[in-house]
């Protein structure tokens, strides 16, 4: 049975190579769609515009110069790819084509939508699917769109097969991403059954079978209840070496005169002094510690250990405040207000200093803070610097991508972000590009990734994350 997926704009915004992930189907983009990205192409919004105009450009080079009435029946889809002898050929992968929605002539026989008014165009597009549908019995026709409401509507006006967009999302469930440990009810030992243990000066490794952890992957912590705490050094074709790490050693650990305050945050303290480490992401709920964790961080390699430069502060901003140039003042001043979780933790790391305030503004001088608008990182490379990225959840798989390029030589970044506290209205917990960043790099062996569950800002704080 032939497949037909009808593509509404937000998918397109979303992913501005979507048509590429339809295989063999044939993929179709309405007039109104078009004329949604035109318009959106000129926004102040420059992620939005900017995927607009990728979107466009993609549908261009798909089209080339084919004729009105081979556009409308469908323009194969060839993809560039390379051969074990690096030859580049081109191989068909299904059509696109447009369909003029405006040319729609209503009929008794088909239930279309009104399109004059404000819902005009989500209308006109749920038309062209209920068109198709009508028009090619045989085929099945499906509407492809982030918009619940809409797919609401679509249902309930007679289209048999509406969906979500999924190609990005790389889990099936939360619950399956990688929180950067795994633990083991009551004793890890009593699942092993052979175990060599090696001195290497003052540290122990445990080398056991792979077969035992199989979803194990570096820089990944195994705990127990009985206060086993093996960290993974090397993983080969047959091994898994464990470093047996000393839980008293692990929550004695200081950053700028901070402790952890519980085992996960023990963990993070470590992955973040992990000099082998290039990235690392932690999530995790609302004052559970990470903004303060990689603040205190920050402090302690670029002033007193000289490891880094400067510190470049960002984060994901509302989409009405995403384009700042209007505002009056600094750079740093126009994110002043969205970054204002920062000058809170400065407060908690020198709020009992004798002349608090004028502490934090030496260091901020001291240690070349620098607050920068997401937008203004493109383009650019960051060399001898630390980057914090916050409230990263918001951000798309692209932004997060555009974002960790620019990382250069001697530099680490670290990205955190709070699932639960996602703000734009296209992107799910399993969409999130802090969700792809997890699953992508925990592979990757200069990455680490710890999930911080505890909450530690207040006991209301505790409550109203888990309650309300």
């Amino acid at each position: 049975m032939e497949k037909i997926y009808v593509l509404d704009t937000n998918v397109l915004l979303h992913d501005p190579l979507a048509i590429y992930a339809f295989a063999e189907h044939k993929v179709v983009i309405p007039m109104t769609v078009l004329e949604e990205l035109d318009v959106i192409k000129d926004r102040r919004d420059k992620d939005v515009s900017r995927e607009a105009r990728v979107a466009i450009n993609t549908i261009d080079k798909i089209v080339g110069d084919a004729s009105p009435r081979e556009l409308q029946a469908g323009v194969p889809i060839r993809i560039v790819s390379n051969d074990v002898d690096k030859n580049q050929h081109q191989r068909s992968e299904g059509s696109l084509a447009i369909f003029p929605d405006q040319q729609i002539v209503l009929t008794d026989n088909i239930p279309f939508l009104n399109g004059n008014h404000d819902h005009a165009n989500d209308n006109r597009i749920i038309n062209v699917g209920l068109s198709l549908q009508a028009t090619h019995p045989r085929s099945s026709v499906c509407l492809v769109t982030k918009d619940i409401n809409m797919r609401i509507k679509a249902k309930g006006s007679g289209l048999e097969r509406v969906e979500d967009y999924r190609k990005d999302r790389v889990l099936d469930d939360l619950d399956l991403m990688s929180k950067g440990y795994i633990q083991f009810t009551g004793s890890f030992w009593s699942t092993i059954d052979s175990v060599k243990t090696e001195a290497h000066g003052r540290h122990t490794v445990h080398v056991i079978n792979k077969s035992h952890l199989s979803k194990i992957h570096l820089n990944m912590f195994v705990i127990d209840d009985e206060d086993f705490i093996g960290f993974v050094v090397n993983i080969d074709q047959e091994f898994i070496y464990l470093l047996d790490v000393n839980k008293q050693h692990l929550m004695n650990q200081n950053f700028w005169g901070i402790l952890p305050r519980n085992l996960e945050q023990a963990m993070a303290f470590y992955l973040l002094r992990h000099e082998n480490s290039d990235l690392m992401v932690m999530t995790g709920p609302a004052g559970s510690g990470k903004t303060l964790l990689a603040l205190a961080y920050g402090l302690q390699v670029t002033m007193e250990e000289k490891r880094f430069n400067k510190i470049i502060v960002a984060r994901s901003t509302p989409p009405m405040a995403e384009d700042i140039g209007f505002l009056p003042g600094t750079e740093e001043e126009k994110m002043a207000p969205w970054l204002a979780a920062f000058d809170d933790n400065l407060e908690i790391l020198h709020g009992a200093d004798e002349h608090s305030f004028s502490s934090i503004d030496y260091v901020k001088q001291k240690a070349n803070i620098q607050f920068k608008s997401l937008n203004f990182m493109r383009g650019r490379s960051f060399n001898n610097a630390l980057i914090i990225i916050d409230e990263a959840q918001g951000l798309t798989q692209f932004q997060l991508k555009s974002i960790v390029t620019r990382v250069g030589s001697n530099s680490k970044i670290i990205v955190l972000g709070n699932l639960a506290q996602i703000d734009n209205k296209y992107i799910t917990p399993l969409t999130s590009g802090l969700t792809y960043l997890v699953e992508k790099s925990k592979s990757f062996k200069y990455a680490s990734i710890m999930h911080v569950n505890g909450i530690e800002r207040s006991r209301l704080a505790e409550f109203a994350e888990e309650n309300l």
